[in-house]
């Protein structure tokens, strides 16, 4: 064991297996510490964002939905049509450089922190795993030991808690899509109605059981991409969980380093790695490392943060301030590109029209001097008030018909209907002639639109 703590030679496979290929299954020690106390409020808020954001609601819509059947989406309590593929193309864009912008400045803080994979494993899952076989050591005995009924009484509360959190999960997981309303509709009706549907969230949730109850950390080593991005996005100013070799070597003896050489950061690590080695891809900069070495430099009287957030060019020069230059750019960059989606969102049309000209028609002889056209019609109502609607043909000037009753929309809705625009032949100026609408509320101009008039030829 002592060999394998001080091996600093590369390696050619993930820390969790063996030279055979096998799993090597890890029993991380449970951690404590200011650190671990704050990244649990961080993962708890999150937690109640991640249950409450779909039920919570604002005038009467949830606070976020994803309606893919009805094409369209609430994020924060602002609605997006499909006619609004371009902000919402915008927030991906800037979803994306904030993601590789921070790893660049802040390292993989998203891992440990921020995660929905890390949360659900380290601060559900885990949590519920110490509470009923205990700590690291308890779990190993208890995973060698025979079949005796204690055994089987944990092992089974364990996975049986674990079966229905995972459910209950894979139900959080679709309120984002349907909504709490449809979802209890949902759930009231015989299963008969819904039986793809129950049978898709039975395989999420014994997707979710599977990977949290034995995958584990293997998502993180093996499956995410983003711990082998880090290798390229990180440099030697990212910020990152990294232990002070400067000041910790030679460890373990009495006259050297500060380091104990105890191994307890290995003990506590989620993903078993050995923070003196230096950055890994399997590193998640969850913080446990930190925690465990400050209690053992407590223990012998060592100045603390021995394995601390700091870059390698601050550990090699000393440097007591993280927040450089290359940090205050990049977060101004982040705020920027976070201000224009802020922009755009808040200057977007309240009310979005879209008239095309029904397709294989040509024009209508009416009269002698009089010819029409047949238009689809197109009307998104982008806020929280009711709208009575008039359209009109500004130039040239024609008269409007159009099918049914006066256009009225409501709130956060979608009003489609055809028209018939009837246009004196002395205001033709082609065989095509471009028309343009205007789109009017209680008799203020919303939106304009310029369509085609089809004539005959000159």
């Amino acid at each position: 064991m002592s060999k394998e703590k001080n091996d600093t030679s590369f390696r050619d496979r993930p820390i969790n297996m063996d030279e055979q290929g096998k799993r090597k299954w890890i029993f991380a020690k449970k951690p404590k510490g200011k650190w671990y106390l704050r990244r649990s409020i961080v993962a708890y808020i999150w937690l109640l964002f991640f249950i409450l954001a779909p039920i919570i609601k604002i005038n009467g819509h949830p606070f976020m939905l994803i309606d893919i059947a009805n094409r369209n989406f609430v994020i924060f309590g602002v609605i997006f049509w499909a006619q609004d593929t371009f902000i919402l193309a915008l927030l991906m864009l800037s979803f994306v450089f904030f993601i590789v912008l921070f790893t660049v400045t802040f390292g993989r803080i998203w891992c440990g922190w921020a995660c929905p994979q890390t949360i659900f494993l380290e601060m559900i899952y885990r949590k519920i795993e110490y509470l009923i076989e205990g700590d690291s050591k308890a779990q190993m005995k208890l995973a060698a030991a025979p079949w005796t009924t204690s055994k089987i009484f944990k092992k089974g509360l364990k996975h049986l808690i674990f079966i229905l959190i995972s459910v209950a999960l894979t139900n959080i997981f679709i309120l984002w899509f349907t909504g709490l309303d449809r979802l209890i509709e949902i759930m009231t009706d015989p299963i008969s109605e819904h039986l793809v549907g129950f049978i898709v969230m039975m395989i999420v949730s014994a997707l979710f059981y599977w990977i949290y109850s034995y995958f584990r950390e293997q998502i993180c080593t093996m499956v995410c991409p983003y711990g082998r991005m880090q290798g390229v996005l990180l440099d030697s100013k990212s910020i990152i969980v990294a232990y002070d070799y400067k000041r910790g070597e030679p460890r373990g003896t009495k006259d050297g380093g500060d380091c104990t050489d105890c191994n307890r950061c290995v003990d506590v690590c989620p993903t078993g790695i050995d923070i003196k080695n230096g950055t890994q891809l399997e590193c998640i900069n969850c913080t446990a490392c930190i925690d465990e070495c400050n209690i053992v430099m407590k223990k012998v009287n060592r100045p603390p943060n021995l394995i601390r957030f700091d870059s390698i060019e601050g550990i090699e020069k000393g440097h007591k301030s993280i927040w450089n230059t290359r940090n205050k750019a990049y977060s101004v960059v982040l705020l920027l590109l976070f201000g224009f989606f802020i922009y755009t969102l808040l200057t977007r049309p309240s009310l979005e029209a879209t008239i095309l000209r029904t397709p294989n028609t040509i024009y209508q002889v009416q009269d002698e001097n009089t010819l029409s056209n047949l238009y689809n019609i197109k009307i998104v109502n982008k806020t929280y008030n009711d709208m009575d609607i008039e359209i009109k043909a500004i130039s040239p000037e024609g008269k409007i018909q159009i099918a049914g009753a006066k256009p009225y929309i409501k709130q956060h809705s979608l009003y489609e209907s055809v028209f018939i625009l009837f246009l004196d032949k002395s205001k033709l100026t082609g065989e095509k002639t471009e028309v343009k609408f205007g789109i009017y509320s209680n008799g203020k101009l919303i939106e304009t639109n310029t369509v085609t008039f089809v004539g005959p030829r000159k």
